[in-house]
């Protein structure tokens, strides 16, 4: 047969001539996902590299180790989330469970590192209180800060306790009266003393604790966890602490409750937070804000003449100190430069 010839044969072929190897991705997906009705619901107390320890019920004697389950992707787990576990929950050394479903958070504490940050980091979840560990000497208070972590409770759902250390080197009292408008609850510690007042606050609570590096945090830690084990170092010659914590961990404590020991920090950025999500958590601010003009920082003459907060202290509905605070706290949010250490 000629060259010609065998090109006319193939044209001859057809469809059923011809037999076709079906692909490796031609069958079909199903979108269902396992329901997963036996898994156990858990508490993540730690996170390191991949894996997440948890406790089992909330309850701290029942610690198991979970990888992230394949259908989660790339889903964010921090500490204080509540999750459903599945596989091995024996909590038995070399084994490893999945975490199969992160639940709803009620708050979250969040802060980015700085201003002009775009990325915004979830430091704790479903945390009751934020304690803002500030110390009075050695280093010194810097009430920036503290307004800036105030932010980040009021917008993430926390209610947030200062927390004022060392009263032994220096007295409390300017500092209280620069927060008293506000209601924030002030406890007060020193070194020679048991922080009885702060264990009773965080009693059968998720607290989470924050703070510069070397006020004190992780010595009261230490005192309301003794089996914690955490490392005290000592303040630098320069004022500023060297990091002891390297990653948030909660712990329970031995009346009831978890306390979230976060790694000191430098700066605490609020780029992902609006003016009117401070104003939100002061009630009586929070109809005069809607009419405000539009892009109004609610900062006051001369940058927002227009303001409607200032009417309502006008009408007395609001004390000239309490919108002297609201206004603080917006200003820590819109200049970084002010309150950087």
């Amino acid at each position: 047969m000629t060259p010609r010839g065998r090109r006319s044969d193939w044209k001859r072929l057809d469809e059923s001539d011809v037999r076709v190897r079906p692909g490796k991705g031609t069958r079909p997906r199903s979108k269902r996902r396992p329901e997963h009705a036996d898994a156990r619901a858990a508490m993540v107390t730690a996170v390191d590299r991949g894996r997440w320890t948890c406790a089992l019920d909330g309850k701290p004697d029942q610690q198991v180790v979970a990888m992230r389950a394949r259908e989660l992707g790339r889903t964010p787990i921090v500490v204080g989330d509540l999750v459903d576990l599945v596989g091995d929950t024996s909590g038995r050394p070399d084994t490893l469970a999945r975490v199969v479903r992160v639940a709803d958070r009620s708050s979250v504490l969040r802060r980015t590192a700085d201003d002009n940050d775009p990325y915004e980091r979830v430091v704790v979840a479903n945390a009751q209180q934020l304690l803002i560990v500030c110390s009075l000497a050695d280093p010194p208070p810097r009430t920036g800060f503290i307004d800036r972590c105030l932010v980040a409770a009021f917008a993430g759902g926390l209610k947030p306790v200062l927390c004022l250390t060392k009263s032994d080197l220096a007295s409390p009292a300017q500092v209280v009266a620069a927060y008293a408008d506000l209601d924030l609850p002030t406890l007060v510690t020193r070194s020679d003393q048991e922080p009885d007042e702060v264990r009773e606050r965080l009693a059968n609570q998720v607290s989470a604790l924050v703070g510069h590096s070397g006020v004190g945090k992780s010595t009261l830690v230490n005192k309301l966890v003794p089996d914690a084990f955490r490392a005290v170092s000592a303040v630098s010659a320069v004022g500023k602490g060297r990091h002891t914590s390297v990653g948030a961990i909660s712990l329970p404590l031995p009346g009831g409750g978890w306390v979230v020991d976060t790694p000191g920090i430098r700066s605490f950025g609020l780029a992902h937070i609006e003016p009117d999500d401070i104003v939100a958590a002061f009630p009586e601010f929070v109809e005069a804000v809607e009419e405000c003009p539009s892009n109004c920082g609610h900062l006051g003459p001369p940058e927002d003449p227009d303001c409607m907060l200032d009417v309502v202290t006008e009408e007395g509905r609001a004390t000239p100190g309490r919108l002297e605070s609201v206004r603080r706290l917006l200003t820590s949010r819109a200049r970084l430069d002010e309150y950087a250490d």
